[in-house]
């Protein structure tokens, strides 16, 4: 029996509030600093174009060392690492804060970013590794799931509240008590536990390939609505990011000790599971940032009463995602519920955009702001119960890892392809004479029908690519993975 599998109930659910606690914190951060970034530039004097890497200098070393630093906790401890990741992480939010330059906020960004990837790579692993059991481990991976979503949901609604009572170094300060609760409770909770060591899987040159293939993939992703999808420059480097991951799949095939073994890539579910996710992921992004622009742009909210004006959405996360998804994945396996929660979201979606220049909150947002969420509610823990499936011990944290990369991915390709439609079609119409907020919200409608493709390929890919379990089969899928 594993060390942490000998604790009783009670401490694993403490652990694992904890890892939670992690996850909320990393994805709030990621988007409460955008409700403060006017302030931000108005205190240190940032041009508009160079304040987008206020975000940009945090989002390229996440997106980029997820997959490493999840392989590093197989290898080493996911114990230590996360708990580096997390002393980085809180560390780096503390100079953020003390920035008083705009090159000392964006170095403390970048560190940050690295300390977020150490931190969140492994989380999902850690926690199929204390909840080995099925009814444990969906109840927990609902909750794992439920902070993802509320975390982006919430940042609107934090970040407006203390940058307008406290400024916009409370956005950063607020990760220093929540790293050390986090830190106390990690190291007192988790026991720790030794990785399978260095040698046993220390490709440097894989490691090398894909770190810099996600990195200049993220990057070319986030400049895409500077320069365009189909400008030279996205596309020379978006050829230069493909050529480099698809080295690094080589050497994955060829290598005595591959950074990432190939059963994980080619398991049918893990893929499927992952794939699914990054469409689906990019598809909410879009609704979250777009939905926030309508509300301010067009219907006229301030932006608190835009933050609070997403709340349905974290609530019905909630209710699904902890109390309705783990009795229905017991009862029906992982895939009805990927299935059923993509069709939600893709309604969701049609719905918002039938949204009016003349609209208003309760006719055009809130029926889509119950629907999508639910859909995601459903679909989340489904497919991270999916993309964990086949993990071994060895490689849950690479797992994770992958699983994590995906949404990070998927996320700003989804962003950037729906901005780009939206823009364009925006742009054309204000050329063409119509008047502002019909010529935004035409955008916007555009914007959520492509975030509506996305989410119909997203269940395009989970019908034909997901296979369906029963039996011995569907309860190893509930509980992919034990440590021994």
């Amino acid at each position: 029996m594993s060390p942490i599998a000998a604790q009783s109930l009670r401490t694993r659910w403490l652990a694992v509030v904890a890892l939670v606690a992690a996850q909320f914190m990393i994805v709030l951060d990621q988007n409460i600093v955008s409700i403060a970034l006017p302030a931000i530039r108005d205190d240190l004097a940032f041009s508009q174009a160079n304040l987008v890497w206020t975000v940009n200098a945090y989002v390229i070393p996440f997106g980029g060392l997820l997959l490493l630093a999840g392989r590093l906790g197989d290898l080493v401890s996911r114990k230590q690492v996360f708990l580096t990741g997390l002393a980085l992480f809180t560390l780096a939010s503390v100079a953020a804060a003390l920035a008083d330059s705009q090159g000392f906020l964006l170095g403390a960004r970048f560190v940050q970013g690295i300390g977020g990837a150490i931190t969140a790579a492994g989380l999902l692993g850690m926690i199929v590794t204390i909840f080995p059991e099925p009814q444990h481990q969906v109840k927990a991976i609902g909750v794992y799931g439920f902070a993802s979503a509320s975390g982006g949901a919430a940042g609107s609604v934090i970040g407006g509240v203390l940058t307008e009572t406290l400024g916009w170094e409370s956005v950063f300060y607020v990760n220093l008590p929540i790293g050390l609760i986090v830190a106390a409770m990690a190291w007192k909770l988790l026991p720790t536990d030794r990785g399978i060591g260095i040698k046993a899987g220390a490709d440097i040159i894989g490691a090398a390939l894909v770190t810099a293939g996600l990195m200049l993939g993220v990057y070319t992703l986030i400049e895409t609505e500077r320069y365009g999808l189909t400008s030279a420059r996205t596309l020379g480097f978006g050829a230069l990011a493909v050529a480099l991951l698809a080295g690094f799949f080589v050497r994955q095939a060829k290598a005595a000790a591959p950074l990432v073994p190939l059963r994980i890539l080619f398991s049918r579910n893990v893929a499927g599971a992952n794939l699914s996710q990054a469409l689906m992921v990019g598809s909410a992004f879009g609704f979250m940032f777009f939905t926030v622009l309508y509300l301010q742009q067009v219907l006229e909210f301030a932006p608190l009463a835009a933050g609070l004006a997403f709340l349905p959405a974290p609530i019905v996360i909630a209710v699904v995602s902890m109390a309705l998804a783990p009795r229905l994945l017991t009862r029906f396996g992982a895939r009805p519920l990927v299935l059923t929660g993509l069709t939600l979201m893709v309604a969701g979606f049609v719905l918002f955009a039938q949204m009016r220049a003349d609209g208003n909150y309760l006719v055009d947002v809130l029926p889509g702001m119950v629907t999508a969420p639910l859909g995601f509610g459903l679909a989340m823990p489904a497919l991270m119960t999916l993309g964990m499936a086949d993990s071994k011990p060895e490689d849950a944290g690479v797992t994770s890892g992958l699983f994590n990369t995906a949404q990070q991915v998927g996320g700003a390709v989804g962003l950037a392809v729906i901005s780009t439609a939206v823009s364009a079609r925006t742009g054309n119409l204000l050329e063409a004479g119509t008047v502002q907020p019909e010529a935004l919200t035409a955008g916007f409608r555009l914007g959520y029908w492509v975030a509506a493709g996305l989410a119909a390929a997203a269940l395009l890919i989970a019908v034909t690519v997901i296979k369906a379990r029963k039996g011995a089969e569907a309860q190893a899928e509930q509980a992919p993975v034990a440590v021994g």
